[in-house]
């Protein structure tokens, strides 16, 4: 079998929000994409993690995207977008226009397995071959990377097991009974999209929901969870969840819910059994399936072989450079992991980039 070899100076790993905005200053820096910076994106269509994103998620019910760097050449915002269709479509649909209308070259479907050192170069092993390359930008999210806790009696468990990144449709659970854990927006969602469809649901979260009584997150928020996010990413620790530094807005929809009862968390339960969960006072509830609404973790296991994790569990990363090994670029991981947070990186990398190239 012959592998397919290239050179580059710079690789990108992902192509959301973060690889664009830096493929879109790397361009602006006059290097010319496919020659001096190759993009590798395992996805099939272009829209990142947003591609995978349910059916009934619109854009502004929860969650908001904000504009890519030099996306209003194309005269498209999502701020004016159209709120009716799901989410996904309309990101992949201006994701799309955009690779197309600066000329980005991402290749896809190509998944990266690995990066390692090999002196001068990094080579980055990929299902299309390999790559030696003097920089690597990685930008591949969190999606991949699904985190569910475990809880005792887990395994046993006779329903379904639902994670975020597998939820497709509230119809999946018609007439059944069903536990949503976590405590964001995602599991907000999930619960006011099941009501009415679901014979009953039940809402466990680790921590009291701290709702906030503005309607959108607001600047002292966003300032707070990303404060959290740069902390613990310059200490190369885990990172903390993102609500749990921003809270979560108390929308009118989120309001109504609060007020007809549907949206009133339970503390954890103590362990999983058969047919259902046990809470810590010995009370039992039935489920037929539990949506884990537990977040991600970064997906970082194929920069496994250059060691950059410390032994508090991160990585140690400033302005998006890791400390370990300066040719390793981290975009959209901690206090980036925003959109705000990944075009700010963009241009932040990139210039870093171009003063080592």
């Amino acid at each position: 079998m012959t592998t397919t070899r290239t050179e580059t100076q710079v690789v990108v790993i992902g192509a959301g929000q973060a690889g664009l905005a830096v493929a879109y200053y790397l361009r602006r820096f006059e290097l010319t994409p496919g020659v001096d910076f190759i993009v590798y994106d395992r996805g099939p269509i272009t829209g990142g993690a947003w591609q995978h994103r349910w059916d009934a998620l619109k854009l502004g019910s929860a969650h908001h995207v904000n504009d890519l760097p030099g996306m209003s050449e194309l005269g498209l915002s999502f701020e004016t977008a159209d709120r009716s269709l799901p989410a996904r479509d309309i990101v992949a649909g201006y994701y799309r226009r955009y690779e197309e209308h600066f000329g980005l070259q991402v290749q896809r479907p190509v998944t990266v397995q690995r990066v390692f050192d090999r002196g001068a170069d990094l080579i980055v092993e990929h299902s299309a071959g390999e790559t030696a390359t003097r920089i690597v930008v990685n930008a591949s999210g969190t999606w991949g990377s699904p985190f569910i806790p475990y809880y005792p009696g887990v395994g046993t468990f006779a329903g379904r097991h639902v994670h975020t990144s597998t939820y497709v449709s509230a119809q999946d659970f018609a007439g059944q009974s069903v536990v949503v854990v976590g405590g964001g927006t995602s599991a907000i969602g999930f619960l006011l999209e099941l009501e009415g469809v679901a014979a009953s649901l039940t809402w466990a979260t680790r921590r009291p929901v701290d709702f906030r009584d503005e309607s959108e997150l607001t600047i002292e928020g966003g300032v707070a969870a990303v404060a959290m996010q740069d902390a613990a990413a310059r200490a190369g620790e885990a990172l903390p969840s993102i609500v749990s530094g921003t809270g979560v807005p108390r929308t009118r929809r989120i309001a109504a819910g609060i007020e007809r009862g549907l949206l009133i968390e339970r503390p954890m339960f103590e362990r999983v059994e058969e047919h259902g969960v046990r809470w810590p006072d010995g009370s039992f509830t039935q489920a037929d399936a539990i949506i884990w609404a537990t977040g991600f973790r970064p997906e970082l296991r194929h920069l496994a072989p250059l060691k950059l994790r410390e032994k508090a569990g991160g990585l140690t990363v400033a302005s998006g450079a890791s400390w370990q090994d300066s040719r390793v670029f981290l975009a959209g991981y901690g206090p980036q992991a925003s959109t705000i947070g990944a075009n700010r990186a963009g241009r932040i990398i990139a210039r870093q980039i171009m003063a080592q190239l």
